[in-house]
């Protein structure tokens, strides 16, 4: 009974008339739109395939500039870790896009663990995010952790060990898209094969790429269908083509064109249907609810399982002896705490004596006009007795 009168009374109440909270999404877009948008992309991949000109076509910007990068043929030593942040407006929107390059990786001769640096960036900005949600303010929480790595594959017959090693260290770290880099020296059926290989590699050694999401506002067939171009093979040029009165981007050879925005020539509209257009905030919300969750599990684990055992071992000693170390580690407290204090102390007279300071020039400048003004005035004043007495 009680449930039919809930019912019925919430039937009433939405025949009612117009009460407001419908207006909630658009509350909630113009707060988003205001605030705008970041987004952190690593591209991983050997030197050669294309990388810094598929993220140009896929954001339509020169963000990476010709010469900026090493040319294949004078690899490095040792695998850099590379970010630089661009901030792009499109149709009121702005989006702070990080870009992580990695130059260097699978370019030496012995490749052991060249994955180590890039794994440890990842977790620096995991940590780096920990720490600040530990902050007494954190309105101001800055994300950059990474939420999305395109690792590039050479196009051959399979993924190489190296391919295989990369993927299964950092799977649980990054949400990984696999991508065929220069896909345009492949015939269409030898792109089909190497796919279908790439796949059951990965299939095979357990590895964790990322995956389509199907909800109830999603068309599950949709899904399916990108699902299914994975790796994506693609294109990217920077050259706006002519053909027939009709510009559009792509790659000029004796024997066709190569387009990129041509499902029927390369995966270049699928990829960029992923990053940008459809699964930007997905990839975002895996990244927050379920990487970063595990890693600040694990972290959290292993500070408790550390206590645990400091507990064990300190009801083992002494009394007396346990005393004076409980004694210490309170006056350590302490001690880091004022310093604490007095270096937020010391930040907030900085602050403000640098505001005070910076009022005092704009009030001085602005002194100085108004002599400037009254100086003209009176010279303005003296010439019209002049002319007036001549």
């Amino acid at each position: 009974t009680s449930i039919k009168q809930w019912y019925q009374r919430r039937v009433a109440i939405t025949a009612g008339g117009y009460v407001g909270f419908a207006n909630l999404p658009n509350q909630v877009f113009r707060k988003s739109v205001k605030r705008g948008f970041e987004f952190t992309l690593m591209v991983v991949g050997a030197t050669g395939l294309g990388k810094s000109t598929l993220i140009n076509s896929l954001f339509l910007s020169s963000i990476y500039e010709d010469g900026k990068y090493p040319a294949a043929g004078t690899p490095n030593k040792t695998v850099k870790v590379q970010n630089s942040t661009v901030y792009l407006v499109e149709g009121g929107v702005s989006l702070k896009l990080t870009l992580v390059d990695t130059p260097g990786f699978g370019d030496a001769i012995n490749n052991t663990k060249c994955w180590k640096p890039i794994l440890e960036y990842i977790d620096s900005k995991y940590e780096e995010y920990l720490n600040a949600e530990g902050h007494v303010n954190r309105s101001t929480v800055v994300d950059n952790r990474v939420h999305c790595c395109l690792y590039f594959i050479s196009p051959g017959h399979g993924l190489k060990p190296l391919d295989i090693e990369f993927m299964k260290q950092l799977h649980e770290k990054v949400n990984i898209v696999p991508v065929i880099g220069k896909a345009d020296t492949l015939t269409p059926e030898e792109c089909a094969e190497f796919k279908a290989n790439v796949m059951k590699e990965i299939e095979n050694n357990d590895i964790k790429i990322y995956q389509f999401p199907v909800d109830e506002f999603d068309e599950e067939e949709e899904a399916q269908d990108l699902q299914a171009q994975l790796p994506f093979a693609v294109v990217g040029s920077n050259t706006m083509l002519d053909i027939n009165g009709k510009k559009l981007r792509g790659r000029m050879y004796p024997w066709g064109i190569a387009e990129v925005e041509n499902p029927d020539h390369c995966d270049f509209i699928f990829l960029r249907n992923l990053l940008i257009r459809t699964h930007m905030q997905d990839l975002k919300d895996v990244t927050n609810n379920v990487l970063y969750e595990n890693f600040r599990c694990n972290k959290l684990a292993a500070v408790t399982s550390v206590s645990l055992d400091s507990k064990l071992a300190s009801s083992n000693r002494n009394p007396l002896a346990q005393f004076e170390i409980e004694k210490k580690e309170h006056q350590e407290r302490l001690k880091n705490m004022k310093a604490g204090m007095e270096k937020v102390m010391e930040e907030k007279v900085k602050e403000k004596m640098t505001k005070m300071e910076e009022q005092k020039n704009e009030l001085k400048l602005k002194h100085e006009q108004a002599l400037k003004h009254l100086e003209k005035r009176k010279k303005y004043r003296l010439r019209l007795c002049v002319d007036t007495t001549a």
